[in-house]
């Protein structure tokens, strides 16, 4: 691993890459804050899916993908004066440093659940009206729910263990299939919103992230359907002539990989 020199060195690099690009390149220069934000969020993305894949080479990929994000967002910034890198960095480092009393002031917790009750209550004393400001309007709505009920638990709106959230889940599908045996179409989108959440925040409780684990289910399915379309271009049958029978024995065999 490199030392801090070499690491500040690297980062300069950037910089001066970035100046250059920005001066020189035609794409580079056309680029905007808005002009990259679709970007942005799809490096994330692809950020997440190599995490997801334990691929640590891809990972280093995708961070850089990212922190050139950041330092272009900081190079625009830097052209009409609103703010530069230096700005970037010392802002995060002064809500670091505000954020943790313990490490930096006299403030004393004991675990990690007392940490995440102060970063919520400097918050709102920081000025915001409600904890839930600090949740993005445009997160998915998977999401965003968790990410509502962690924030609300911060203050000590939750539940006390996980055998009850488990009881809410099973009492929200209740009322699904009661709404479902009704018809109510209206009322069924609306449960099934409700059984939802109550799957989220029991996620929360099994320490569970809902969103990468929807999305291994995801990336397992992908691979073991591919499969089966593999194995029907081998015996040259498509798959809709299949019988849900034989697709079952090569989905079975997929699972075993």
């Amino acid at each position: 691993m490199t030392d801090k020199t070499s690491q500040l060195d690297a980062f300069e690099r950037l910089l001066v890459i970035m100046d250059e690009l920005r001066e020189q390149c035609p794409w580079d220069k056309k680029q905007t804050i808005q002009t990259l934000r679709h970007l942005t969020i799809e490096e994330v993305y692809e950020l997440g899916d190599a995490i997801l894949d334990n691929d640590l080479e891809e990972v280093k990929k995708e961070l850089g993908d990212v922190l050139l994000h950041i330092v272009f967002y900081s190079k625009i910034g830097s052209e009409s004066n609103a703010f530069d890198i230096a700005d970037v960095c010392n802002s995060i480092c002064d809500k670091l440093i505000d954020r943790h009393p313990h490490i930096y002031g006299n403030v004393t917790v004991n675990d990690e659940e007392d940490v995440k009750r102060n970063w919520e209550q400097l918050k709102l004393k920081e000025g915001k009206k409600s904890v839930l400001e600090g949740v993005p309007k445009s997160l998915p709505a998977m999401v965003k729910a968790n990410r509502i009920q962690d924030k609300v638990a911060g203050v000590g709106f939750d539940w006390e263990e996980p055998h009850q959230v488990f009881e809410k889940v099973k009492e929200e599908l209740e009322e699904l299939q009661d709404e479902v045996h009704a018809g109510h179409q209206d009322k069924i989108e609306s449960e099934f919103g409700d059984v939802l959440f109550s799957m989220i925040n029991y996620a929360r409780f099994l320490k569970i992230d809902p969103e990468s684990a929807l999305e291994r289910t995801n990336k397992k399915f992908i691979k073991r359907f591919q499969y089966l379309e593999q194995k029907s271009k081998d015996l040259n049958q498509p798959l809709s002539e299949m019988t849900l029978a034989q697709m079952d024995v090569f989905w079975e065999e997929a699972k075993k990989i």
